[in-house]
């Protein structure tokens, strides 16, 4: 079998942030889990993954690596947020399954590799096990170590795997070895991309917080990595013993600084810190702030250069093409995913249920199955502009804002405080719907938590995108009334009893080139008043979200604006 020949990355994209707050440290009495996946030159869809049954004989192989893996006779159904890349992205994907088992992971400093070490046999097929056959997270831990042992592992990474009662950090090397670590129900986890685990519990065969690799002391004995000074190895330090240095990465250092600050309320804690017990009960909020934070001396910063980017070395950063917060229920389907991508500053947290049965129109380009197929295979014409990609509406409203983000960012952030507000005041009695429903008809109960998905990550305003489409050219100013406004019209306007016209003035380079043209086209709108038209929220929203491409033919110009009339409801 053919497979990618990989090596393990010395000095890694040192961006990714995790967090896991115990059950007893969280608001809604269950785990609560925060990602910031960062990766360059990504494009971000969806996927969902049925529940499936399995031929005996079965096998399942991945493109970066040459294990050949037996089947099970079932696998679970499971939601995998995909990141594309043409050079083949191994290691950013993001799972949560029906059972309520979620997977992301950070990658890590290189670990100590001996000398000519073979060509280890997974890689990137580890997240997909684990999204597909854990029922719990203890048992994707286990699955992940039955995997490595047999397999092996040829990068260094850590991965947060976790439910409604546990969160784990198991923190794998390049090779068969590996450490994994409960965070406690009363504590708060957080890390960049270093290992974080220090002393392991060896007494603890019954696995109440640690797993660990059956010859991951011997084996750092052999090759010269740790000689020990207990006979019980109490003085084993993992991330010291198999980190294989060069660890104080500025972006790693000031991430550490920048999350543990908020998350103790205090100075920051000791670098490479596993957990601190939890000094207050953390919030989906909470988590949310964190991962949009920038970095510190930003504010210093603007008053040397006021329209300086806030995307440097904090946690929301240059890098970052998807945010999650997972919401864990006691029932797996009301498993809540709080998306923003790219960045979390730009875009609201959207909530994707576990339990739907369908995507939202615009998150999947290729099908589960493509997707999987082609995935170290990219087409690199899938990463041109295409207005029917979410991720593109987002990407573009994105750059725009980077050329002045200070002037964008308090009626942006502004529109996604009222548009989180709305989504959390709601999010409970979808809930409470979805229990009521479930027993009568399980059917309608999952329509509802699609439908509702589906129309938060669709709604103009809240999505901030739709389906982009050909509309006007300048010179015929159009006219319309109540009635012709509809979902799927493309066009600016308010269900209204009165007529409303709008005027608009383009303001477009002078001598534009031919063919289309990617940037900014301003355009200034005037509308007449009424008692049902707020004139204010339509030129706010107008101005923000109409960021398109345009095509310019001899003295016209079309565009493809991004739909904003909800917000004039």
């Amino acid at each position: 079998m053919s497979h990618i020949t990989t090596v393990p990355e010395k000095f890694p994209r040192t961006d990714c942030s995790t967090i896991i707050v115990g059950k007893n440290a969280s608001s809604t009495g269950h785990v609560l889990m925060g990602h910031n996946e960062d990766d360059m030159g990504c494009y971000v869809q969806s996927h969902l993954v049925p529940h499936a049954a399995h031929q005996p004989g079965e096998i399942v192989t991945f493109a970066d690596a040459p294990a050949v893996i037996p089947q099970i006779p079932e696998t679970l159904g499971f939601y995998w947020s995909e990141f594309r890349d043409p050079a083949g992205e191994a290691f950013a994907d993001a799972f949560v399954n029906e059972c309520g088992v979620s997977v992301v992971s950070n990658g890590c400093v290189a670990s100590k590799v001996p000398e000519n070490a073979p060509n280890y046999g997974i890689g990137y097929g580890l997240r997909h096990l684990i999204a597909a056959r854990a029922h719990t997270a203890r048992e994707g831990v286990e699955i992940a170590a039955a995997l490595i042992e047999e397999y092996g592992y040829y990068s260094a990474r850590s991965y947060a795997i976790c439910d409604k009662d546990e969160g784990w950090i198991f923190q794998v090397t390049t090779g068969h070895n590996f450490v994994a670590q409960r965070v406690g129900d009363d504590e708060v986890q957080y890390i960049p991309n270093w290992y974080t685990i220090r002393g392991v519990d060896f007494s603890d065969e019954a696995h109440d917080r640690f797993y660990w690799s059956k010859n991951l002391v011997s084996y750092a004995i052999e090759n010269g990595w740790y000689t020990p000074a207990a006979d019980d190895y109490s003085d084993f330090d993992f991330a010291l013993v198999y980190q294989d240095g060069a660890v104080e990465i500025p972006s790693n250092m000031l991430r550490s600084d920048l999350a543990w600050k908020q998350l103790t309320g205090a100075e920051p804690v000791p670098y490479r810190t596993f957990s601190f017990k939890a000094p207050k009960t953390y919030s989906v909020a909470d988590l949310k702030a964190i991962l949009r934070s920038h970095y510190e001396g930003h504010d210093e910063d603007l008053k040397a250069d006021p329209k300086m980017s806030p995307h440097r070395y904090g946690i929301c950063r240059d890098t970052t093409v998807e945010s999650m917060v997972v919401e864990f229920a006691d029932e797996a389907a009301l498993t809540c995913v709080w998306r923003a991508f790219p960045r979390p500053c730009i875009a609201p947290y959207t909530p994707w249920y576990v339990g739907i049965t369908r995507l939202p129109r615009g998150y999947e380009v290729l099908g589960a199955k493509t997707a999987f197929a082609s995935h170290f295979s990219v087409d690199p014409a899938e990463m041109r502009y295409d207005p029917s990609k979410a991720y593109h509406a987002f990407h573009l409203l994105e750059n725009i804002m980077e050329f002045d983000y200070q002037a964008c960012e308090a009626t942006v952030h502004g529109d996604i405080v009222k548009m989180e507000a709305l989504s959390a005041a709601v999010k409970p009695q979808i809930d409470a719907a979805y229990r009521t429903l479930i027993a009568a008809d399980p059917e309608a109960a999952a329509s509802l938590l699609t439908d509702y998905t589906a129309s938060q990550a669709e709604r103009p305003g809240s999505g901030l995108w739709t389906p982009l489409r050909p509309w006007w050219t300048p010179k015929t100013p159009p006219t319309w009334t109540s009635g012709e406004a509809s979902s799927d019209s493309g066009r600016y306007t308010q269900n209204s009893p009165d007529a409303v016209r709008a005027i608009y003035t383009v303001i477009a380079p002078a001598k534009p080139p031919p063919g289309w043209y990617p940037g900014i086209v301003l355009v200034k709108m005037t509308i007449p008043t009424s008692k049902r038209t707020k004139k204010t929220a339509f030129w706010r929203s107008f101005l923000l979200y109409s960021v398109c491409f345009a095509r310019y033919s001899a003295s016209t110009l079309a565009m493809w604006p991004m739909r904003s009339s909800t917000l004039l409801e």
